[in-house]
């Protein structure tokens, strides 16, 4: 796990730069399913998502400013790594995969990165970074295997255990599994028993295949309304065995119960959510018998979905 000393102190370290989000609890959610529900509400964050707490902490770390740092991206942590950037004033160059979410390369680009699309597979985009971090000598911003990533990511759990009682279960979308390790490496140092349940969409089950065959291996990837956890796991991440240390069970979830999770939320909460987000309410909805009268937590990742999809979604 993740040390909580790390996690702290990436805490102090990007609260000048990210936002506290709202944990709120969900009346309409928790009457609907005899759970206690509350909702983490990291689709108030600023850039619209999560990733902005690891990609701060990351770009904090370094002793000496670099002019200039490369990351890859299906859309969200670009965005993220671009507003960070444009605050330290460095240049961003983020590679996505041809299929990114326009209103998410629309962001990038409004912070002022260059954006650069390979191919439509987004583990293909990660590759295409690395290789031209290193021949390019210039720091690589990793969207989830990294530790100081992984740490901004757990600051979602210091602040969830300053605004209430920590819950008993916690539904998480994975995708490469940076949020998942760094939420549960804190809470899990906090309150042993807590579940920690990693959710999935069936069209892209990368994590929870390489978990059942006891090593990384390529996944079938198939389009998916959750392109925030969209794309393969890197060989060697550390995300790989955190995830295999920290998660209790898994949730797949079809496209159809995705896009009923985005509209639940929509219609009882009044709030927007994306696809990855959608992912961790249709794990808790598919599953929630197992949890009456249990304290739960779902983690709302982020909020940035194409205007047109939210139509059709509706």
């Amino acid at each position: 796990m993740i040390e909580s000393s790390l996690i702290k102190l990436a805490y102090e370290r990007i609260c000048d730069y990210v936002s506290k989000t709202p944990f709120i609890e969900s009346v309409i959610l928790s009457r609907m399913t005899g759970a206690n529900v509350y909702l983490k509400c990291e689709n108030f964050q600023i850039t619209g998502s999560f990733k902005i707490r690891g990609a701060a902490n990351k770009l904090l770390t370094y002793h000496e400013v670099p002019k200039k740092v490369i990351a890859a991206s299906t859309g969200n942590h670009g965005k993220a790594v671009a507003y960070i950037c444009s605050k330290l004033k460095i240049h961003a160059q983020i590679y996505v995969p041809n299929d990114v979410s326009v209103i998410k390369k629309q962001g990038m680009q409004a912070y002022g990165a260059e954006v650069i699309e390979i191919s439509s597979a987004s583990l293909d985009a990660e590759t295409f970074a690395q290789h031209q971090a290193a021949t390019q000598n210039i720091p690589l911003i990793h969207p989830y295997d990294d530790a100081h990533v992984i740490a901004g990511q757990g600051t979602i759990a210091v602040e969830m255990a300053m605004q209430a009682e920590i819950p008993d279960v916690v539904f998480i979308a994975v995708g490469g599994g940076g949020l998942l390790s760094g939420i549960a490496s804190y809470l899990k140092r906090l309150k042993p028993s807590i579940e920690i349940v990693g959710c999935l969409p069936e069209n892209s089950p990368a994590m929870k295949d390489s978990l059942d065959a006891g090593k990384v291996i390529e996944s079938i990837e198939l389009p998916t309304l959750s392109d925030g956890t969209a794309g393969g796991v890197g060989l060697n991440s550390i995300t790989y065995s955190l995830c295999k240390q920290l998660i209790d069970s898994i949730v797949l979830v079809s496209e159809e119960e995705i896009t009923q999770a985005i509209r639940l939320v929509l219609e009882t909460e009044q709030m927007i959510i994306e696809g990855a987000a959608g992912v961790a309410v249709a794990g808790f909805l598919k599953s929630f018998s197992k949890y009456k009268a249990k304290k739960v937590t779902i983690i709302l990742c982020g909020r940035n979905i194409d205007y047109e999809l939210i139509k059709k979604i509706i």
